[in-house]
């Protein structure tokens, strides 16, 4: 099996990815700066195979070292969150996604020429496709629609450069992943000085399942959504997606290609709500909601083609949004007991 260094390893996404690696048997090097949520713990920090450095994505020199022996470099790092992180922090996220990506593609490139590592698995956003007019979004429709219009998608969309352009002129070989709106635990209030309120219940400034999930817990009624609700998205199971980024890493068919990562399944956010509340209060209990002033930058409808994950890798994400909320919405309510979000 290979050795794989895991950037943002710490993070919500990396969490998952650092655990589907461990099970296929592969040694892992995870850094993480704990910069959004602080200090965090998980089930295989004492797994033999699996070595964490504290440090910053950004410290080419710190990326040198951990990459000399590398067989795969999943380049996850980033300052990133939901719709209301990405509008309180716009310049932050760009300025910093820039600095550590410039520093992952130098030392990446230093590996390939000099060590062993085979290729970079970028991770990237459904967010490349903000300013689409056509649905599904397919692989390629990313440099023939307008540039996304937030300077957190259009930082994503630059990943994507990043990795074609290292492969253009130093033949850095790549995988770009593209994750759509993704569901799990382990996502915690995120640390910074703003805060954003939605009704009577300051956000976690996380995803919309956590954030819907604590208001309705906290007794938010009628619960606050953002814009009229009828914002379309593809939610997918942390898990799958993990499950989709190492086969991606691992897949040589993969080399220098990039794929969506979602379920096909569309909701949307009412949908979303109204299911939450039933689980929590209830069927009889009856669904009320206001709609609070959307953000500027809220993509009415986001839909994945994923027809080339599943023909290229044999990937496909299977788990259902009932599942995810089955488990999400026990952490999310045991995280609010605790005082934790």
């Amino acid at each position: 099996m290979s050795k794989v260094l895991v950037t943002g390893s710490a993070g919500f996404i990396g969490g998952y990815v650092v655990e589907e690696l461990l099970s296929r048997g592969h040694e892992v090097v995870g850094v993480d700066n704990f910069s959004k949520y602080g200090p965090v713990s998980h089930s295989y920090d004492a797994d033999p195979r699996y070595r964490f450095v504290e440090g910053d994505a950004r410290d080419a020199d710190l990326l040198d070292d951990l990459l000399a022996d590398c067989d795969h470099f999943i380049a996850g790092a980033a300052m990133i969150g939901g719709i209301s992180y990405f509008h309180t922090y716009a310049y932050d996220l760009l300025a910093t996604n820039e600095r550590i990506m410039a520093a992952s593609c130098d030392a990446a490139i230093r590996a390939h020429r000099d060590g062993r590592l085979r290729k970079v698995t970028y991770l990237s956003s459904s967010m490349v496709f903000e300013s689409t007019d056509r649905w599904p979004s397919k692989e390629g429709d990313e440099r023939q629609i307008p540039p996304p219009l937030s300077s957190y998608g259009f930082q994503k969309l630059a990943v994507e450069y990043y990795a074609r352009a290292a492969w253009d002129q130093y033949r850095l070989p790549y995988t770009i992943v593209r994750p759509f709106n993704c569901v799990g635990v382990g996502e915690g209030r995120a640390l910074g000085e703003a805060e954003v309120l939605s009704g009577n219940v300051k956000l976690a400034m996380s995803h919309v399942v956590p954030d819907l999930v604590q208001k309705i817990v906290k007794g938010q009624d009628p619960l606050h959504i953002l814009g009229d609700g009828n914002q379309v998205r593809h939610y997918t199971y942390g898990g799958d997606l993990a499950r989709g980024i190492a086969v991606a890493m691992e897949h040589e068919a993969a080399r220098n290609e990039d794929f969506n990562l979602s379920t096909a399944e569309s909701t949307t956010v009412l949908e979303l709500a109204e299911l939450i509340w039933r689980r929590i209060k209830g069927p009889e209990a009856p669904f009320r909601y206001v709609s609070d002033a959307p953000f500027e930058y809220d993509v009415q409808k986001r839909v994945p083609d994923v027809t080339k994950a599943r023909e290229v890798l044999g990937f496909e994400a299977t788990t259902t949004l009932d599942e995810m909320l089955g488990e999400v919405i026990p952490w999310v309510a045991q995280a609010v007991a605790e005082g934790r979000l």
